[in-house]
């Protein structure tokens, strides 16, 4: 099954994603899918378009994401496993996630964004300088990110069958390695 290239992606998530902060979420995600995928020995592409591709829609109707995208996936010829993938990471539809990749973009989904908040607060502005203590400390105080489910960032690791400081430490490390692009590499 041939995928989406990762340019055909990036064309239909800016189609349906305007916002530059949604649009940054999406290379968050996709560049820890990245990760991830290499990591794990994992088409590489294939999680990639899933991480860039799965808040397509959210822009346009957030209570309809992601159901509401699955059509368009379809119609723009997105691969099934994918679309499948980015259905299931939204927990309001009750669909199982049983393949790794499913299971990660579950558990770095909230995260990334978390990351980014907590990399944005300090001092330095640079992503490279958050660590897993630093999430720990920002996930206590509710004001903080309050739209982020701690409880899914704790659910997502526990899913990967991984620490939670060790999924913090392997996102960040995705997320470093392209700072630039993502405006997190500190003023």
């Amino acid at each position: 099954m041939p995928v989406m290239t990762r340019d055909e992606a990036w064309l239909l998530l800016c189609e349906h994603t305007k916002g530059e902060s949604l649009r940054r979420h999406a290379l968050a995600v996709e560049a820890t899918m990245r990760h991830f995928a290499r990591r794990s020995g994992e088409d590489e592409e294939k999680w990639a378009v899933t991480g860039l591709l799965h808040d397509f829609d959210y822009e346009g109707d957030p209570r309809g994401h992601p159901q509401n995208g699955r059509p368009i996936l379809e119609q723009a010829g997105v691969p099934g496993e994918i679309v499948h993938a980015i259905q299931t990471h939204g927990d309001h539809l009750g669909i199982p996630r049983v393949t790794l990749m499913e299971k990660t973009l579950y558990a770095v989904d909230e995260l990334t964004g978390f990351v980014a908040a907590v990399a944005l607060v300090r001092p330095s502005k640079r992503v490279a300088d958050v660590d897993a203590q630093a999430v720990r400390k920002k996930m206590k105080d509710k004001a903080f990110a309050r739209a982020v489910n701690r409880d899914a960032l704790l659910q997502g690791a526990s899913d990967l069958g991984i620490g939670f400081d060790a999924l913090v430490a392997e996102v960040v490390s995705a997320m470093s390695a392209n700072a630039d692009e993502l405006g997190l590499a500190g003023s």
